[in-house]
């Protein structure tokens, strides 16, 4: 059943700058504070929250922008019924093909440029801090490539084993630019497979050649 629990009156304009501070939660929750902190109207089934979490939203950001930020990683999208309010779907990436791309075994690479310029870009991201620098924690991650190379959407399909690292995980993989255009053959969304170091196969932050194994 569709709910509107988070209906406030005097609703703001989306595109000003608000200083929110939403922690990481519980989504339905997620979605409360930031409809009373924003002033936007949510119309959400609570089933379609069910079972999902949000990003953590700190610092001074459009609503619109905190809204993006907080569904980050959830699987879900905000479809707006006006500039104030939205309503949530399962996330969808405008004219990209289905099906799944795994990037997980260093041997598969060689015959495979564009899934070497993912663990590269990849390999920046996550290098750059202590919480998120691989070789500690296994994740498996999807991400959807838009034409441009740019990273549109992403989903954490296994906890690391902590809240606050998967949060900047996911924080990691927004707006991530491969810097080359996606392939019209590429197939979406393209499966990453993090691994601890005793794997044997793991990110290689100090040699500049990210290995991803699996």
């Amino acid at each position: 059943m569709l709910i509107a629990p988070w209906v406030v009156a005097g609703a703001v304009d989306p595109l000003t700058p608000l200083d929110l501070n939403i922690p990481a939660q519980e989504l339905a929750s997620a979605l409360e504070q930031f409809s009373r902190s924003t002033g936007m109207a949510v119309l959400v089934d609570r089933q379609l929250t069910r079972g999902r979490r949000s990003t953590a939203v700190k610092g001074r950001l459009s609503a619109t922008d905190a809204l993006s930020r907080l569904l980050d990683g959830s699987g879900l999208m905000a479809r707006y019924a006006r500039g104030d309010a939205f309503t949530l779907q399962a996330a969808k990436v405008a004219e990209l093909p289905t099906g799944s791309v795994s990037v997980t075994q260093s041997s598969s690479l060689a015959g495979n440029s564009y899934a070497t310029a993912i663990q590269v870009a990849l390999e920046r991201s996550l290098c750059r801090l202590p919480a998120i620098r691989p070789g500690s924690f296994r994740a498996l991650l999807q991400v959807w490539i838009g034409r441009d190379g740019v990273v549109q959407h992403s989903r954490l399909v296994s906890s690391t084993g902590d809240a606050e690292r998967d949060a900047a995980l996911v924080e990691s993989l927004r707006n991530l630019n491969i810097e080359r255009p996606a392939p019209s053959s590429l197939s979406q969304p393209v499966t990453l497979l993090l691994l601890p170091e005793s794997s044997g196969k793991r990110m290689e932050c100090s040699n500049g050649k990210g290995v991803s194994g699996g």
